[in-house]
């Protein structure tokens, strides 16, 4: 299994492209409302950049599902990253030239996530198309694929810090822009065509996507609590900058080491994971272990020392990298092929939707009460969201294992001894 998945060279350029990419995004993610707060002072305009971005995002997101069928996981990828290099230089220069205005800002944002929406959709339905449909497979792909992911929070946000003081919030965006050539190039040389799945046009359309998501319980389930649950990520995370600027003498390596935190954190957690689903069930997993993400948040209301609080984010993300691969790889194949580019970008269009309430609300709500009340509201909604996730993981799991068992017992009945 090790090796079908490692030795795969496609497998391995498109690691290459997640670490190079999502790298220079998470740069952006720190320069960007970093630019915005300290040249304007307002965390409310600040959380309008980024929520501009997902709400980009979730307006192309049902649509995004055809283009995804019609031109299969790779041609989307090649599409999305030629389009949005361009995008992002646009900032920059035009912040050289004096040019940039807030509502071009938001503009530019708007398009980004437009891209972007097709984009993460593919990169999930690409791993069955190359490895096949053997759960154990995915969910090994997936924990390198998370590990590479979280690799770029943490070399990202760090070298966004650091890099900030160096040559300024604009100049990280040009990096940014550069990472989205390599990651093109490596997709199209080193990565195979891939044959997209024949649906018919009912097979294509949104609402049978959502019609299955309707019939599926787990899915559907897991579907409310991430929504839920993803609003209170997206306010933590705007909450950070802001924590610095509150508690931490507006460092902005802090910030960046706080970002990073999560991402090592959840770099261990996908090691782990990576050897765990050969021997581990990935529902028994999630049931152990979803609880472990939401709790140590908690901690974030406490007016912990900057040590303290790159401990909570270490062990929050610690559980987060332990469950999502097999999050990830269950949703992905328990999704008929022929529906899976439509279901993809419909639940990640109903993610997209979701994100601008946890964004836009902690804007406001941190100018007008700072960071513990909005750290107390994020932990509470995902102490409930991650509890739900596990009780349903682990009632999915009793079923199946009530399902092989009654199977068994009725082979007997149904195979006949010879002669």
């Amino acid at each position: 299994m090790e090796t079908r998945v490692l030795r795969n060279r496609a497998i391995r350029a498109l690691l290459a492209a997640e670490v190079i990419s999502t790298t220079g995004g998470q740069m952006t993610w720190v320069a960007l409302p970093w630019f915005v707060l300290v040249t304007t002072g307002s965390a409310t305009r600040m959380s309008l950049v980024l929520a501009a971005e997902a709400i980009g995002l979730a307006a192309v997101g049902f649509p995004s599902g055809r283009l995804l069928n019609r031109l299969g996981a790779r041609r989307t990828m090649l599409l999305c990253d030629g389009l949005r290099g361009p995008l992002m230089l646009v900032v920059p220069v035009l912040h050289w030239a004096d040019a940039l205005s807030f509502g071009l800002l938001i503009a530019v944002a708007l398009a980004l996530g437009a891209f972007s929406a097709p984009y993460y959709s593919a990169n999930r339905m690409i791993l069955p198309e190359l490895l096949g449909e053997d759960e154990a497979v995915v969910s090994q792909a997936s924990a390198l694929f998370q590990g590479a992911n979280r690799i770029t929070l943490l070399l990202g946000p760090v070298t966004a810090g650091v890099l900030i003081g160096l040559i300024g919030a604009p100049s990280v965006l040009l990096v940014d822009a550069a990472t989205y050539v390599v990651a093109l190039a490596l997709v199209a040389f080193f990565v195979p065509a891939t044959k997209p799945v024949e649906a018919d046009g009912e097979d294509r359309s949104v609402l049978a996507g959502l019609r299955w998501v309707a019939r599926e319980p787990l899915i559907r389930t897991w579907r409310f609590c991430f929504i839920v649950g993803d609003i209170a990520w997206q306010a933590i995370f705007v909450a950070i900058p802001v924590l610095v600027v509150a508690r931490y003498d507006a460092d902005a390596r802090i910030v960046g080491a706080l970002f990073a935190a999560f991402g090592v954190g959840a770099v261990l957690g996908n090691t782990v994971a990576y050897r765990l689903v050969k021997q581990v069930d990935g529902l028994r997993l999630i049931a152990r272990f979803a609880l472990a993400q939401a709790l140590p948040i908690w901690l974030l209301v406490l007016d912990l020392p900057a040590t303290g609080a790159i401990a909570v984010l270490l062990a929050s993300g610690l559980a987060n990298g332990l469950i999502n691969p097999s999050i990830h790889a269950i949703i992905t194949l328990r999704i008929p092929p022929a529906l899976r580019g439509t279901v993809m970008t419909s639940l990640m269009t109903l993610y997209a939707l979701a994100m601008p309430i946890g964004i836009l609300g902690a804007g406001p709500l941190l100018d007008a009460f700072g960071v513990e009340p909005v750290f107390a509201a994020a932990a509470a909604v995902q102490t409930a969201t991650m509890a739900a996730v596990a009780l349903s993981a682990r009632a999915a799991s009793a079923d199946g294992a009530r399902t092989r068992v009654g199977a068994g017992r009725r082979r007997p009945h149904t195979v006949r001894s010879p002669g």
